[in-house]
């Protein structure tokens, strides 16, 4: 049980980190919030538990099916390690100004599924970072891989709610430094779980 709990807790602070990292879709939330209100940008939120969740089950029975090749997955959990260091460093790296945007007035729910597909973040992410981490889970129990999964989309879905709400609320805030330190805090936050990848992903190759 405590095991499991630890994968809903790391699928939460994923969910946290993708959920306010910079990108199209957040882009949408924060244009349609501000054009349109916090209704629009809450229907972008939620695009993704219908565009990602196929993603989720194809990286999900793929990797599973590679379950005994420990190098294959080693390398892919060193592949997200790097792709966390990246992440992790572009919110570092992030400056206020990235949260100001626009967008042409489009059919909205069309918007964030278009967005969230053609965007490549979902897929490197399932494949690289989320997908050994359900692979680790399953190992456990199914469970395990649920709580993951759910406290992943919980924050992801979540964060998104909420910078709808506090875009239509306060102005200042998104133009502020308080979002800026929360995802340069997170940027840390992330590079932090890269170790815990380059960790796994050496022991997976027998390199540990």
């Amino acid at each position: 049980m405590v095991e499991g709990l630890e994968f809903f807790v790391s699928g939460m602070i994923f969910g946290l980190a993708v959920g306010i990292f910079p990108g199209p879709l957040l882009a949408l939330i924060f244009s349609e919030t501000l054009k349109h209100r916090k209704k629009e940008g809450i229907k972008i939120a939620l695009s993704p538990l219908v565009t990602e969740l196929p993603i989720v089950f194809f990286v999900s029975l793929t990797l599973s099916n590679l379950g005994k090749y420990s190098l294959l997955i080693g390398t892919i959990s060193l592949f997200g390690a790097c792709y966390l260091v990246y992440l992790g460093l572009k919110n570092l790296r992030i400056r206020s100004s990235v949260f100001q945007v626009e967008s042409a007035k489009e059919d909205v729910l069309r918007q964030g599924f278009i967005a969230n597909l053609l965007n490549p973040n979902p897929y490197l992410f399932w494949l690289s970072i989320g997908g050994p981490k359900i692979l680790e889970s399953l190992d456990i129990h199914i469970s395990a891989t649920l709580l993951f999964i759910l406290g992943f989309y919980t924050m992801l879905i979540g964060s998104n709610i909420c910078v709808a709400l506090i875009v239509e609320k306060s102005r200042s805030f998104v133009e502020g430094k308080y979002l800026l330190c929360v995802v340069r805090a997170l940027g840390v936050v992330l590079i932090l779980f890269a170790l815990i990848f380059v960790r796994d992903g050496l022991k997976l190759i027998g390199m540990f």
